[in-house]
Formats: C-alpha cells, sequence, structure tokens
C-alpha cells in the first residue's frame, strides 16, 4: 500500500476488505476518481484460508486482499492505509478525516467497514478465535468435521447454529451456558439429533499443546471438545459516520448492529451507500465482494445521472456558474483521464 492520498475523488471507499475492493475495481473500470482507505484489520485475519469462494478456495485472506488491490490499482484505482475518524457534508461533496489528520473530499462514499465481533466472557475463548473457535460452518466447518464439537449458547442463532454443526459431526455437545432454558420443543430437536447438552456456566477454556483440549465449566466439570463454536453479537464499524446522521441499528435477525441500506447499498444519507458484513452481518467473502459490485455499479450510475443532469442545465443556459468541480465534470467527465 501506499499512503499517498490525494485531495479530491469521486469516490471514496471506506474498508479494504472484499466488498470495498471490489467497489473499487467496478468504480475505477468506469474510469471513475477512487480511493479506497484501509484501516488493516480485516475480520478474517486469524483464518487460514477462505472457504466457499468458487475459483479462491482455501486461498489465504492475505494473499486474496493483495491480488485485489493489484487489480484495484490496475485500473488507476488508488489503495491508501489509514483509519477515517470522521465524515462530514461540506456543500456537495463529503469531507473525509483520517485518524492522522490527512484529509480527502469525495463526491460519493461506500462504506465496507465491515463488522466487530463481540465474544461473550470466557477465559481463553478470544485467543483461540479463528483457530479451533469458530462461528460459521460454511466458513470452518469442514476443517473441523468429525471431531468433538461444542457449541456455546449466546444468543437466537444458537439452535440453528448447534444443527448446522451437528450436519459434521456426530459428537457435537451445546453448552447453554448463561441463556435461558431450552423449549420443549428445542430439547426434543436436540436429543433426536444426539446432541448431548450440557447445562451451566462456562468458565474457561482448557489448551494443550496449543490446541483446545477442553470446555471447564464454573463448577469445575471438564467436557473434552477439539473445537468450539459461537454465534457473537456482530456490530457494525460505523461510528465515523455519526456526524452525517447515519448509525448502525438493531438487524432484524437479533445478531447485533448494521447500517440500513437499500437492495442496492444505498443508505438513508444521500450519496452514502455501504455494502459487506456493516449492512449485512451474514455475508461471507462472495456475498459481500458480489454487493460491493453492485453498490459501485449504482454509485457509478448515480454519478452519470448527476452528471448528465448538469450537462443539461448548462446546455439549455449557457451562463451557469457551478464550482470549478462541476465544470471540471461536466466537461472532463473524469478529470484523471482527460476525457
Amino acid at each position: 500500500m501506499t499512503d499517498e492520498l490525494g485531495t479530491d475523488y469521486d469516490v471514496v471507499v471506506i474498508g479494504g476488505g472484499a466488498a470495498g475492493l471490489n467497489g473499487a475495481l467496478m468504480l475505477a473500470r468506469s474510469r471513475r476518481s477512487v480511493v479506497v482507505i484501509d484501516a488493516g484489520e480485516p475480520r478474517n485475519a486469524p483464518a487460514t484460508g477462505v472457504h466457499g469462494l468458487l475459483g479462491r478456495e482455501g486461498m489465504p485472506p492475505a494473499e486474496l486482499l493483495e491480488r485485489g488491490r493489484t487489480e484495484v490499482r490496475g485500473y488507476g484505482g488508488e489503495v491508501v492505509t489509514g483509519e477515517v475518524a470522521e465524515v462530514t457534508r461540506d456543500g456537495d461533496e463529503f469531507r473525509v478525516v483520517l485518524e492522522d489528520g490527512r484529509i480527502t473530499c469525495a463526491r460519493r462514499l461506500l462504506v465496507t467497514t465491515g463488522l466487530v465481533d463481540e465474544l461473550p466472557d470466557v477465559a481463553g475463548l478470544r485467543e483461540r478465535w479463528g483457530r479451533d473457535v469458530l462461528h460459521c460452518p460454511y466458513c470452518h466447518g469442514w476443517e473441523v468435521r468429525d471431531r468433538a464439537i461444542g457449541v456455546l449458547a449466546t444468543g437466537p442463532m444458537s439452535v440453528h447454529q448447534v444443527l448446522l454443526f451437528r450436519q459434521l459431526s456426530d459428537d457435537v455437545t451445546f453448552f447453554t451456558h448463561a441463556s435461558s432454558p431450552l423449549t420443549d420443543e428445542v430439547a426434543e430437536q436436540l436429543a433426536a439429533r444426539g446432541v448431548t447438552v450440557v447445562d451451566g456456566e462456562v468458565a474457561s477454556l482448557e489448551v494443550v499443546d496449543d490446541r483446545l483440549a477442553a470446555v471447564r465449566m464454573a463448577d469445575g466439570r471438564s467436557v473434552p471438545r477439539e473445537a468450539l463454536a459461537l454465534a457473537t453479537r456482530m456490530v457494525g464499524r460505523a461510528g465515523f459516520l455519526e456526524r452525517l446522521g447515519l448509525r448502525t441499528v438493531e438487524h432484524p435477525s437479533g445478531v447485533g448492529e448494521h447500517l440500513r441500506t437499500e437492495a442496492a447499498g444505498r443508505t438513508e444519507v444521500p450519496g452514502v451507500w455501504a455494502a459487506g458484513n456493516v449492512a449485512d452481518p451474514s455475508a461471507q467473502v462472495g456475498a459481500a465482494a458480489a454487493a460491493g459490485a453492485l453498490a459501485g455499479a449504482h454509485i457509478n450510475a448515480d454519478l452519470v445521472a448527476e452528471e448528465t443532469r448538469r450537462a443539461v442545465e448548462a446546455r439549455r443556459d449557457p451562463f451557469v456558474v457551478g464550482s470549478e468541480r462541476q465544470v471540471a465534470a461536466l466537461v472532463a467527465g473524469d478529470r484523471r483521464h482527460g476525457l
């Protein structure tokens, strides 16, 4: 990456994961001036490989992102290292301020900052996160197939999760932890599928030779397990948008907070789109990338509509005066290529 951030772009993409890079790729191929600002903290950094992504199965996440950056740059897009502190509106543009004091402006924003997984307070859990403490059966389930798997109850998706992991192993234990007592219906379902239920609070994880060996209960019991799955509370990274009046809201499923968007990623704030996990907590890499591409295409179409409207206004009244940037957009189309 480079830290050479320009002062003015058609689009600033905040977040350099699959959604952000694919959105930037669509925009750069449309000859838009676009920069991706990435803090370098991808959610899937602990994972050894990306799964469920056709043509890239098992590829290390860092390698996938590096390929994406190269592709964006190949079409004239920029990728810089930085963390956005706040965004404000400045007339027809957005003013983007980074934590290190750098400032840039954009006509449109694409927010693809992902989310934060909030883990329960169980000793040793975070240290094993992304290794043998997992959350997604489609992302990591194959890797722990036929092992002794535990599922820690954390919220409304936990029963669904334990039934999905039961598809991958005959040895699955459900730890009720601090959840409400199981309903008769759920208890019957788990019993029918041969899932063992362990009541009581989980205190810690036992690790032997750098591998999960057991789940330690608060009452001292030790339950041997080789992998532990849990549904985290997922909260979109969007605090820097507060001055625009844009905040995360509770997701309808109850799994956490997200930015509410229309189907193509448009938010309730004009000029701002969002894609990937910040908008859809359940999106895997492929879905996030697709959402970024769709949002990028719609942002370009929105800019085209604006430029066409202004061109018509200028044609009808050649004496209409706009900002230097607006005139450049009308006459040149794209400042980078001198069209």
